[in-house]
């Protein structure tokens, strides 16, 4: 059977570590040049959404495993003219060896996976970001491990989401924070709180709820090691966002909230930010905030992510 990475849960522990562990050494060597982990191959990036970080980190890092990166606006696809998916994902199967996908709906990476023979990676859906996860636990472990990447130097952290808690980003990081042992906290309006969606999540990867949810942020930051963030009005919520910057402005990550976190607590967002809206402009830009950390290691991460896939599937 084809691996593929299309929740966060789609990993084992052990299969995560190792994630973590090429990802650091990607890190330290890139400078030594291109690997030959992807040679000869063709991964198509497929988007169904606009992207900077994501675009820029998988076409870079396809090219630096020895692959040929190939991007495809699905507008320019005849998807576009009511082809279906499985006839679109059965043609793709025919010419490449892997696919990246950022879509709005996590049923298209899940049917591209099945009808492709490809193993596909999620680039983000409306439920799911967990490459943007695991990225973000690699970065905390970089952190809280001084530069040594360790799952031991996260577990018991104290990491905790403001805002909309019925996200993608929230029930990712929810769920790969259960996996490696961080007290994840879910902290927003009542009327967005996380929905059943994200305890099925648990259930179907057979892992225990590990997430807590709170509309007192007062409470969600004391002890906390984490304070993190994203925007308010995605991609799609766009005529809500008179309503949901209403609901959510007491939520806001600035200078008054971090006085109840951890002396050491960091400040953390996977972007784009606006800034005055979830975050302040101080905590944005202070000494606290390691977001561009975040945003390189996507690279590094992801990379590590399909050069496993790619191992896994050649046996």
């Amino acid at each position: 059977m084809v691996r593929s990475f299309l929740r966060d849960t789609d990993f084992s522990y052990a299969e995560a570590r190792e994630v973590f562990e090429l990802a650091g050494r990607y890190k330290r060597l890139r400078s030594a040049g291109r690997l030959d982990i992807l040679k000869g191959q063709s991964w198509g990036l497929l988007f169904f959404k606009k992207s900077t970080r994501t675009r820029l980190s998988f076409e870079a890092g396809v090219y630096e495993l020895g692959g040929h990166p190939m991007m495809i606006n699905a507008d320019d696809l005849q998807l576009s003219r009511g082809e279906t998916v499985e006839d679109t994902a059965k043609i793709m199967g025919r010419f490449l060896h892997g696919i990246v996908i950022r879509a709005f709906e996590q049923s298209v990476v899940d049917d591209f996976a099945k009808y492709s023979g490809l193993p596909v990676v999620n680039a983000l859906t409306d439920l799911l970001h967990p490459c943007q996860s695991y990225t973000d636990m690699f970065t905390m472990m970089e952190h809280f491990g001084k530069g040594e990447i360790s799952v031991d130097s996260i577990k018991g952290r104290k990491f905790v989401f403001f805002g909309d808690t019925a996200c993608n980003m929230a029930y990712s990081l929810a769920l790969a924070g259960s996996m490696f042992g961080v007290e994840v906290v879910l902290c927003g309006p009542e009327e967005f709180r996380p929905g059943k969606e994200l305890d099925e999540l648990f259930a179907d990867a057979g892992l225990k709820k590990g997430y807590t949810f709170t509309s007192d942020p007062v409470l969600a930051a004391k002890g906390a090691d984490v304070l993190y963030t994203d925007v308010w009005v995605s991609m799609g919520k766009e005529d809500e966002r008179a309503r949901r910057i209403e609901k959510m402005s007491a939520y806001q990550v600035n200078e008054k909230l971090f006085k109840h976190a951890n002396r050491g607590a960091i400040f953390m967002h996977c972007l784009p930010a606006h800034s005055g809206e979830e975050v302040s402009e101080g905590v944005l830009r202070g000494n606290r905030s390691i977001v561009f950390d975040q945003a390189e290691n996507r690279l590094h991460v992801q990379k590590a992510i399909i050069s496993l896939l790619a191992r896994k599937n050649s046996v």
